[in-house]
């Protein structure tokens, strides 16, 4: 996926902004996560993350992800 499209990004702020669930395809897994920010970890856009049941925290690295959908 490498790099989300401006109304992606505009999505994904939304999504942490209001707790709501994402969705995101990496690896042939699909992770059903509540982001909590999304920010620069040596140099690579991350999401984190926790899982809506467990509370594990996760963190999801852009590039690697090859879809990013919020629930609604």
């Amino acid at each position: 996926m490498g790099q989300l499209s401006v109304t992606q990004y505009d999505a994904l702020e939304r999504a942490i902004v209001d707790q709501r669930r994402v969705r995101v395809m990496r690896r042939g897994t699909e992770f059903l996560v509540i982001p909590q920010k999304l920010s620069l970890i040596q140099g690579r856009e991350a999401i984190s993350a926790r899982h809506p049941s467990t509370g594990a925290a996760l963190t999801i690295y852009l590039d690697e992800a090859d879809a990013i959908e919020v629930v609604r």
